[in-house]
C-alpha cells in the first residue's frame, strides 16, 4: 500500500534510562561481553521467558484508563482496552502515538500516571515485572550470544525440556537449529528462535514491540504469517505492536489504532479497513481522498445510500479504464511500477489527487488523460 500523506504527531518522547531491575537488553561492553548485556543479568534480561512463581490465574488482559507521562508529556493518554484470553491484538499508529509505552506499561517497565493493568480482573500494576507471567520479544531479538539455539530456547525451562525444546523450535520452522550458534543464523531466524524462547514457558500474554521491522519486506509478510500461525496454534494471547496496517491485518484478531497516545479505534482488521471511525483512522489505513457524499464529483462513486455522509476513497478506488465509456477521467501526474501493476497518479475534477490502478506496462505520459472506472470495494462511508 502506498504510504499517504498523514497529520504530523509530536515530536517521540525517549523512553528514560532502563535500570537492571527491568527488563531490557542492553549493548555489552568488553567487561562482559561473553554475557551479551551490561549492567542486566540473564534473569533480568529474559524476564519474559519465566513462568513460575507469578500471581493470579489464567485470564484476558484489562486495560483501564491507563496514562503514561514522561516529564509533562502525555505519551499514553486515557486508555482503555481488553484482550480476550487467546486473542491477539495489534497496537496500530505512527512513530511516537504511544504504542510501544503502552506495551511497556503493560509488562511493568513504565510506572502508569493513571489507570489499571489487570488480569483475571486482578490488578497487576504493583506486582514486580518478573512475577507477571507475561513474555516480551523485542526487535533484535536480544538472544544470548554465548548460548546455542537451544540453550536460548530452554532458558527459563526445567531440565529435560529437550522435547519441547525440539517442538517450538519445529513451530517456528527451525527444526534440527537445536545446536547452531546465534551468530550464523540470519536476521529471520533470530527472530524465530526468540519467539520460541517466548513461548517457551507458555506466558499468560505475549507481548511483541515490532519484532518484524527490523526485515526487509518479502521477509516482513512471510514471518508475519508464521507468527499468527505459531501464536494461534498455542493458544497464545498476545498484544503485538507494529506501525505497518498490513502487518497488524496479517497478525491480529482485532487492531487498536493509536494517535499521540489516544485509542481512536479497535476493531477486527475487516471492520476496521470497511468501517474506519474517523478521517485520521482511515488516513493511516491508506485512504487517500474524502468527497462529500452530497457533492457533485461523487456522483460517478455511485455509492448508495451516502446522503450527509463522507466517501473515503483508498488506493484503487479508481483503476483505469479499457471502455470507451468511462465513469470518469483523470490526468495523470505520474507512473509507478510495482508487483505486477501500475499505480498512476491521476487528478480528478472535484475529488484531488488518487491513485488508479492499471496493468503493468501500460504507457502514460504525464499530463496524459486517462479514463477511468470505479472499484466499490476501496470506497467506504465515513
Amino acid at each position: 500500500m502506498t504510504p499517504t500523506p498523514r497529520t504530523p504527531h509530536p515530536p517521540r518522547t525517549p523512553h528514560p534510562p532502563t535500570t537492571s531491575e527491568q527488563l531490557v537488553a542492553i549493548p555489552a561492553t568488553s567487561s562482559d561481553a561473553g554475557l551479551g548485556y551490561r549492567g542486566v543479568s540473564e534473569r533480568s534480561a529474559a524476564i519474559a521467558t519465566t513462568s513460575s512463581d507469578v500471581v493470579g490465574l489464567d485470564s484476558g488482559l484489562g486495560v483501564s484508563g491507563v496514562a503514561v507521562r514522561y516529564g509533562g508529556v502525555a505519551a499514553v493518554d486515557d486508555v482503555t482496552l481488553d484482550v480476550a484470553r487467546g486473542e491477539v491484538l495489534a497496537l496500530l499508529g505512527p512513530s511516537g502515538c504511544g504504542k510501544s509505552s503502552l506495551l511497556r506499561a503493560v509488562a511493568g517497565l513504565e510506572p502508569l500516571a493513571a489507570g489499571d493493568v489487570t488480569w483475571d480482573g486482578s490488578s497487576v500494576a504493583r506486582v514486580p515485572v518478573h512475577r507477571r507471567g507475561f513474555g516480551l520479544v523485542f526487535q533484535d531479538g536480544q538472544l544470548f550470544t554465548h548460548r546455542d539455539v537451544g540453550g536460548n530456547v530452554a532458558y527459563g525451562l526445567p531440565s529435560g525440556s529437550a522435547a519441547r525444546v525440539a517442538e517450538l523450535l519445529s513451530l517456528v520452522g527451525l527444526d534440527g537449529y537445536e545446536r547452531r550458534s546465534v551468530a550464523t543464523l540470519s536476521g529471520g531466524e533470530r527472530q524465530r528462535v526468540a519467539l520460541a524462547r517466548a513461548l517457551a514457558p507458555s506466558p499468560r500474554v505475549l507481548l511483541l514491540d515490532e519484532p518484524l521491522s527490523a526485515l526487509d519486506r518479502s521477509l516482513r509478510e512471510r514471518l508475519a504469517v508464521d507468527l499468527r500461525a505459531a501464536l494461534v496454534a498455542t493458544g497464545t494471547t498476545a498484544v503485538f505492536v507494529t506501525h505497518d496496517q498490513d502487518e497488524a491485518f496479517a497478525v491480529a484478531d482485532r487492531v487498536a489504532v493509536l494517535s499521540s497516545g489516544r485509542l481512536l479505534q479497535v476493531a477486527t482488521p475487516a471492520e476496521l479497513w470497511r468501517r474506519p471511525a474517523s478521517q485520521e483512522v482511515a488516513r493511516f489505513l491508506g485512504y487517500e481522498a474524502f468527497v462529500p457524499a452530497d457533492a457533485p464529483a461523487a456522483a460517478v462513486l455511485r455509492v448508495a445510500g451516502a446522503a450527509g455522509r463522507t466517501l473515503a476513497l483508498a488506493e484503487g478506488a479508481f483503476v483505469v479504464s479499457r471502455s470507451a465509456d468511462p465513469v470518469a477521467r483523470g490526468r495523470v501526474l505520474g507512473v509507478t511500477s510495482r508487483r505486477g501493476r501500475s499505480e498512476v497518479s491521476v487528478e480528478v475534477a472535484g475529488i484531488g489527487v488518487v491513485t488508479a490502478l492499471g496493468p503493468v506496462g501500460g504507457r502514460w505520459a504525464v499530463d496524459d488523460v486517462v479514463g477511468l472506472d470505479v472499484d466499490p470495494e476501496a470506497v467506504t462511508l465515513l
